[in-house]
């Protein structure tokens, strides 16, 4: 491999640096760990992993993570100046190593799929939104890529790339992060080759170190490639979440009907199943893009009907109020106008009412007097015709006196009367006093009568005046 093939010149410049036996004893001494060494750290990611997996297994996912995360984590060398140790995960075999890595990433799924608030309880606010943030956008794969292959991605394990694809398929916000990582691992891994006999590494063969400096450590791991049909077959997954998952996702749908028919990895049969797929996938998507159109365009339709519906009640509305409206000034009008006619009429009888009676002439005079003038003046006193005879004696105070009081006695005998016999006639003098009331509360109504008051009044005093140069003659 040509990133294996730099390494190792890399570490060969830098031994002839620093002399060549010390170069060759360092390298043997970490390149050929002893297998005590070895055993222990077996042991070790053996233990933690099966306790973990334990955790998990009971749904206590930050005890799980927290023991997990030792495993997939650099640490801290023994010197504070030093650079940090490479993680643990490193040093496993294959299977350790997948089976570290997809423990990681499942128990980051479970975390990422809590409910919010189950969430925040279990790992604090900051650091569950921490684990959204880093699943969601895609950076775990630059985590697994960093702390578990040294930063090669080519070397990342095949079955590791499709936990990944299939993680961010299910939480990422777009695939975008997951085609361009899917790309990269694509383009890096080796031509397949099914030439079994020819592998050089197996299921158990460590990774080996290289030394670049004091604390400092690189691997040159196993060969990603199609070597053997466990490989090819992690190969044609990965090939079917980039084709048949991923890029839909993103619209890619000519470049993934490309990519599967130039692909090498795929027989003829495979081929046809993956381009059927595709094809079906494409008709589901138009599918459902045919009926999301149709319930949008109903969705507007209603929308659309229900803001004709609400202009048309509105119209409706506004007809009905201006009718009231109109009915109501009608009706105003009309009370406005008969209220005139009252006032009208009432002004032209004079007195607001009250009938004037008839004057009638005087015994000599022959003047029209109002008859109320001559009630209070009493019958004019009579002459004999003969002058020998005695005049009748004029009535004094006290019998004009007795007269008035009379007479009022009998208006109100006969007014209680009439309330007896009719109680209309009260109903019309409240109604009366009433609208009198209201026309007198006029300004102009008021000098009006003022006006007439006056008039009557000094017509009054003139007909007075007059009968009393009468009866003086």
């Amino acid at each position: 491999m040509a990133s294996n093939r730099t390494l190792y010149t890399a570490a060969d410049n830098l031994s002839q640096a620093r002399g060549l036996s010390a170069s060759i004893s360092s390298i043997s001494s970490l390149s050929s760990p002893a297998p005590s060494g070895r055993s222990a750290v077996a042991s070790h990611i053996s233990k933690t992993y099966r306790q973990a997996s334990t955790l998990f297994l009971t749904r206590r996912l930050p005890e799980a993570l927290s023991t997990v995360l030792p495993l997939v984590s650099p640490s801290q060398s023994d010197d504070p100046n030093g650079p940090l140790e490479p993680a643990p995960v490193i040093q496993a075999s294959r299977s350790s190593r997948v089976k570290v890595w997809s423990l990681y990433l499942t128990v980051l799924n479970a975390i990422v799929e809590l409910d919010p608030d189950d969430g925040k309880e279990a790992f604090g606010t900051q650091e569950w939104r921490a684990i959204c943030h880093k699943v969601r956008e895609g950076e775990i794969w630059e985590e697994v890529i960093r702390n578990g292959y040294d930063g090669i991605e080519g070397d990342v394990d095949a079955e590791v790339v499709i936990n990944l694809a299939t993680l961010l398929l299910t939480h990422a916000k777009t695939q975008i992060t997951n085609q361009k990582r899917l790309e990269n691992y694509l383009a890096a891994a080796r031509t397949p080759n099914l030439n079994i006999s020819s592998n050089r590494f197996t299921e158990s063969s460590p990774r080996r170190y290289h030394s670049l400096g004091p604390g400092q450590r690189r691997a040159t791991t196993v060969p990603s490639g199609a070597d053997t049909p466990l490989d090819l077959h992690a190969r044609v997954k990965i090939l079917e979440l980039y084709t048949l998952h991923v890029l839909p996702r993103n619209n890619e749908w000519g470049y993934a009907r490309e990519l599967i028919s130039v692909s090498p990895v795929l027989d003829d049969e495979r081929r046809e199943a993956f381009l059927q797929a595709l094809d079906t996938l494409r008709e589901e998507q138009l599918e459902a893009e045919r009926r999301e159109e149709e319930e949008r365009a109903r969705r507007e339709e209603a929308i659309r009907r229900d803001i004709e519906e609400a202009r048309r009640l509105r119209a409706e509305n506004e007809v009905r109020e201006r009718r009231r409206l109109e009915e109501e000034r009608a009706k105003r009008e009309a009370e406005e106008r008969e209220r005139r006619e009252r006032v009208r009429a009432a002004v032209t009888e004079g007195d607001f009412g009250v009938e004037s009676t008839p004057t009638r002439p005087t015994a000599k005079s022959g003047s029209r007097l109002p008859e109320g003038v001559a009630r209070e003046r009493g019958p004019l006193p009579t002459r004999r015709a003969s002058g020998g005879g005695n005049a009748v004696a004029a009535p004094t105070l006290m019998s004009k006196a007795s007269m008035v009081l009379g007479n009022l006695r009998m208006l109100v005998d006969e007014i209680a009367g009439a309330f007896q016999t009719n109680p209309y006639v009260l109903l019309r003098m409240l109604a009366f006093i009433i609208g009198l009331l209201m026309l007198l509360s006029r300004k102009g109504i008021r000098e009006r009568i003022a006006r007439i008051l006056e008039a009557s009044w000094a017509k009054v005093k003139a007909t007075a005046g007059m009968g009393t140069k009468v009866s003086y003659i």
